[in-house]
């Protein structure tokens, strides 16, 4: 097949070109830059079967050519990128969709958009199943991203229904591993950063706030899965097994060595308290769940993480 990975230089994105093109598809990457990094796919320079295009999709989109699937990655993704961008957030999960879904109608294309967790907001059910609508502020500062997802499920279905496109949605939980950038924001760069340079790790609240970590290829995966799958509606993609933040940073301080401890920083806004994935939907149509156990894939992270931090 032919495809087009939108955010292509990102996290995710890039670790979804590897695994395209390890399945002998030619990948375009598309991506703006503004948090991917060509640094992300700078291995795959002179892949013959690669290409990257620098361009904005919230910007009309035309590519030569026959397409056969489209993956739609583009947006910021932690609360550090999107609390600071949170207009370009609101557009590349409107505008930048609506670009993604009329080039998939116009070339016969199989879309499949990358949505999140966060569309269940602080959830009040858990585990967190597909068919839980959510519980979201839609004017506090983490709306922008949660309602640009939660919108872009709603014009994906739309282009669905209306137009008959070949749609896949995927709800991907917290996921980490290499290529993840070090001022991300997120929880895993941060323990990691800080863990490294001997600082103590920062918890929020009492610690006692929930998440569950996915291994990269793990997700990748579930993806490629869910996209050769018949499956319309939206699946979860996450690592089911949950621990309290206070217990992953005490893994991360015993897997580095770290002696700095932990301090604690006031919970921040409508930061969820408990996150889980229910992938009971995965298991039965794709087949799928995760095998990348935390203590194994931290170890990978923080090798690719320790040479890139100065102590």
């Amino acid at each position: 097949m032919r495809i087009l990975i939108t955010g292509g230089a990102g996290f995710l994105g890039s670790h979804l070109c590897d695994r395209m093109l390890a399945e002998g598809h030619d990948v375009i990457a598309m991506d703006n830059l503004i948090t991917g990094s060509t640094d992300n796919i700078a291995h795959l320079a002179g892949n013959k079967h690669f290409q990257f295009v620098e361009h904005n999709v919230t910007d009309y989109i035309y590519l030569k050519g026959e397409l056969d699937a489209i993956l739609h990655f583009a947006s910021p993704a932690s609360p550090v990128d999107y609390l600071e961008l949170p207009i370009q957030t609101l557009k590349v999960g409107s505008l930048g969709t609506h670009n993604a879904l009329g080039l998939a109608m116009a070339k016969g294309a199989r879309f499949l958009l990358a949505s999140t967790s966060e569309v269940y907001g602080d959830p009040q059910i858990h585990p967190q199943t597909e068919d839980y609508w959510g519980h979201v502020n839609p004017i506090g500062p983490r709306g922008v991203y949660d309602e640009a997802k939660r919108f872009a499920e709603a014009m994906t279905m739309a282009y669905h229904r209306h137009h008959g496109v070949q749609t896949r949605i995927i709800r991907i939980f917290n996921t980490y591993g290499p290529r993840m950038r070090l001022n991300d924001g997120r929880v895993v760069p941060n323990f990691v950063k800080q863990a490294l340079k001997g600082e103590p790790l920062t918890v929020y609240g009492d610690g006692g706030q929930t998440r569950s970590f996915c291994y990269v290829s793990d997700l990748v995966d579930g993806i490629y899965r869910l996209l050769m799958s018949e499956e319309v509606e939206p699946v979860n993609i996450g690592n089911p097994s949950e621990l309290t933040i206070l217990q992953f940073a005490e893994q991360i301080n015993a897997i580095t060595g770290n002696q700095g401890g932990i301090r604690r920083e006031p919970l921040p806004v409508d930061d969820p308290k408990q996150r889980q994935p229910d992938i009971t939907k995965a298991r039965r149509l794709l087949g799928w769940e995760p095998k990348v156990d935390l203590a194994q894939g931290m170890q990978q992270t923080i090798d690719w993480f320790a040479p890139r931090v100065s102590k």
